[in-house]
């Protein structure tokens, strides 16, 4: 991609890898939109790349929030022309995977599908026209090599919940969003990736799971870059990759028919039509 004059907006970009990565898309020449739920801390993330010589344009939303989602949505589709890269890159972690405490959205969804999934899915649908007219463009749905399998009588974990496995639930998700989009978005100019950026990075959420960091937030920035703005993706959709590697995803994610009854739960759960 030729990055003069391009729009990126990154997801959860006021900490750790997201932080890292809009500073380097601003260093790249792209305008970027910062997207946090605190303004504080988004205005010096703006404050920082303006410093540096880059561009940027802050949006608050808290994705915990299905309404907030929308309203992010419609307020990036008013003012901005075009829209060249989105990074679905916001997520909260397992926490303490021993936590036993079961949370839910602001709308009853359990959370961690709705942060770090469906508030996703519903962004990139809403701002699919967007995209679409600034073809090509890319999305990158940012998720992990921690995956397990949905099972659709308890998608929100009501009878059996674990912190690890709504989390991993929730990763596995993305990638069967991203494997499904592609298809439908076939011929359209709009490729959409997904990755694995790096294990327990520097980040805060690694911070307070209370484990031990083994990478730094420059190594799964690296890897995010990759996908969003490598030339050898050009062109390229519906992969999954481990780091900087192409590699395959839990089994389920193949499966059309897994997919087929997410994308219809994630479009009732939304409010949305295919």
């Amino acid at each position: 991609m030729a990055l003069a004059g391009k729009t990126a907006l990154v997801t959860g970009s006021t900490d750790g890898v997201g932080r890292y990565v809009a500073r380097k898309l601003a260093e790249s020449g792209m305008w970027v939109l910062i997207h946090g739920r605190d303004r504080a801390r988004a205005e010096q993330v703006r404050a920082e790349i303006v410093a540096a010589g880059g561009d940027a344009t802050v949006y608050l939303a808290d994705l915990a929030s299905l309404a907030e989602v929308r309203d992010l949505a419609a307020a990036i589709a008013r003012a901005q022309p075009h829209l060249d890269l989105l990074i679905n890159n916001a997520g909260i972690g397992a926490g303490r995977v021993l936590m036993p405490r079961r949370q839910l959205s602001a709308d009853g969804i359990e959370l961690r599908f709705a942060v770090n999934y469906l508030s996703g899915f519903m962004l990139t649908r809403l701002l699919l026209p967007l995209l679409k007219a600034s073809a090509p463009a890319r999305i990158v749905n940012v998720a992990s090599v921690g995956q397990q399998a949905i099972e659709f009588d308890d998608v929100m974990l009501a009878r059996h919940y674990g912190a690890f496995r709504a989390y991993a639930q929730s990763k596995l998700a993305q990638i069967m969003f991203t494997i499904d989009l592609a298809r439908e978005l076939e011929g359209s100019g709009v490729a959409v990736n997904c990755l694995h950026p790096a294990s327990l990075m520097n980040t805060t959420m690694v911070r307070e799971a209370c484990v031990p960091p083994m990478s730094k937030v420059e190594d799964g920035g690296a890897a995010i870059l990759n996908l969003a703005i490598g030339p050898a993706l050009e062109g390229k959709s519906g992969l999954y990759y481990d780091q900087m590697n192409p590699s395959r995803a839990n089994a389920q994610a193949y499966d059309a028919s897994a997919r087929r009854r997410l994308r219809d739960l994630s479009l009732d759960l939304c409010g949305l039509t295919s």
